[in-house]
């Protein structure tokens, strides 16, 4: 397994593919050797099913009122988008297969028994999910590493679910910047409170993604996400509950490749020139002779001048050697030097 919570040397890219299978096992093994190509190190599914969810209900509290599902009745939308779970375990083959880690969110108990005898190695806890601490710490007790999505959460309510985590003796969490708007938009995104999260609960922090384009994930890399998560599809002309707000794979391997230029461009602390600035060091300014200076003639603020390169005495050194004089003859474009001077009397 590539994902280690202890050492995310660089930002771990998660691809969902979550409802964009759109009811095919073989469309979902595409999408899994179609995120390998794309650059993801990690595809991820769901496990529920419309009844571990909730109930086959149509009275008015079961029904979206607006938004990207908009007129659907909660059990049938679930119907509609699970990945059934007598795929999961030839999904898990096929992504061994591709060489790419294989993830998946449980939305209840019988599902992270399923994942476990399955030999899942890591979870994924949604952020509609962040409430739900005796879910929390059944997944925890397993004592595996939880990236754990925060959208719509309270500093105190995530607070509460890290605090479940570690009352199972598991301290190995990431926690995810979610806006759980499908799709999300910028302006709503708060991305800078990445950087409060990682201060506050001291864990590995990333961003659950459902904007469109890869502005945010670069933009979160840049605030120090270490995990990224975007949903995935073969192509948003296949129709299913997630396509719309969901990245093809040409859009997934720029994606990758703008987030790994924004990595090399972040770095690390450094002062002083870099390689690249070595050559251009000497275009700084330094004193320079702007008229001949004689033998034995002074230093004066008309036959010196601090300009560009940076051959000579650095500009700090310019009060110093007004008044100085000429040890031997300085012509005009010479760069001065102490060993050219000495004191005037």
């Amino acid at each position: 397994m590539k994902f280690d919570i202890n050492n995310l040397q660089r930002a771990y890219m998660i691809a969902e593919m979550s409802a964009n299978h759109a009811g095919s096992i073989e469309r979902a093994k595409e999408i899994i050797w179609a995120a390998k190509e794309a650059g993801a190190d990690c595809v991820k599914i769901q496990t529920y099913t419309a009844d571990t969810l909730t109930i086959d209900c149509d009275n008015s509290y079961f029904h979206i009122d607006n938004g990207t599902w908009e007129g659907e009745n909660l059990y049938h939308l679930y119907e509609k988008a699970y990945t059934p779970w007598e795929w999961q375990g030839e999904l898990k083959r096929e992504a061994e297969k591709a060489e790419i880690d294989f993830l998946s969110t449980p939305f209840d108990k019988t599902a992270v028994d399923f994942l476990e005898e399955l030999g899942m190695e890591f979870y994924k806890i949604a952020s509609f999910e962040l409430v739900d601490i005796p879910l929390i710490e059944y997944v925890a007790s397993k004592g595996k590493p939880i990236i754990l999505s925060t959208g719509m959460g309270t500093a105190e309510e995530i607070e509460e679910a890290v605090r479940a985590i570690r009352g199972q003796g598991n301290e190995q969490i990431v926690l995810l910047r979610c806006a759980s708007a499908y799709p999300a938009v910028s302006d709503e995104m708060n991305l800078v409170t990445i950087q409060d999260m990682g201060k506050r609960f001291q864990v590995p922090v990333g961003l659950s993604d459902h904007s469109m384009g890869s502005l945010a994930a670069v933009t979160a890399v840049a605030l120090g996400a270490k995990v990224i998560e975007k949903h995935f599809c073969l192509s948003r002309s296949i129709e299913n509950p997630d396509s719309s707000f969901s990245m093809e794979p040409q859009e997934f391997r720029q994606m990758v490749e703008d987030v790994r230029l924004a990595e090399k461009a972040v770095g690390t602390v450094k002062y002083g020139p870099t390689s690249q600035e070595e050559n251009s060091i000497v275009f700084r300014r330094s004193i320079f002779a702007v008229k001949d200076i004689e033998a034995g003639e002074r230093v004066t603020a008309e036959n010196v001048r601090i300009i560009r390169p940076g051959y000579g005495l650095k500009p700090k050194e310019y009060k110093k050697v007004i008044g100085m004089r000429a040890k031997e003859r300085i012509p005009y474009g010479e760069p001065l030097s102490y060993d050219k001077l000495e004191e005037g009397e």
